[in-house]
């Protein structure tokens, strides 16, 4: 399989992960918020060959920063092996300006408090 399918199932992770927990790129865009990726990390452990099925685990890393941090394991559905990990850093823009967000959203902060996440 090639490498880059991999990041493509961190995307899909994250995007799981946001629709689960109401923090999707829309959650997030209605802000008035674009969230883009500007770190991407990935360890392969084993290969995946065409027709394997994966399953993604995506953690949410919790950081005091104005940036979203998660971790991944992604494992061969079949095998249950692990077959990569990584991590990804996204940060905070304006939508219209893409200015960075140097500190957390309010809706950020409200939202850790919505999960118990120390602030």
């Amino acid at each position: 399989m090639w490498h880059g399918h991999y990041i493509r199932y961190f995307e899909d992770g994250r995007e799981a992960f946001g629709k689960a927990f109401k923090l999707s790129y829309l959650d997030v865009y209605g802000e008035g918020l674009a969230i883009p990726v500007v770190s991407v990390q990935c360890d392969y452990k084993k290969p995946l060959r065409y027709g394997d099925t994966v399953c993604v685990e995506t953690t949410y890393v919790n950081t005091a920063a104005a940036k979203l941090v998660f971790t991944y394991k992604i494992y061969n559905k079949e095998t249950d092996e692990v077959v990569a990990t990584g991590t990804s850093t996204q940060v905070f823009v304006d939508v219209k300006t893409f200015q960075l967000h140097l500190t957390l959203p309010a809706f950020m902060t409200l939202w850790k408090q919505k999960w118990k996440l120390a602030l």
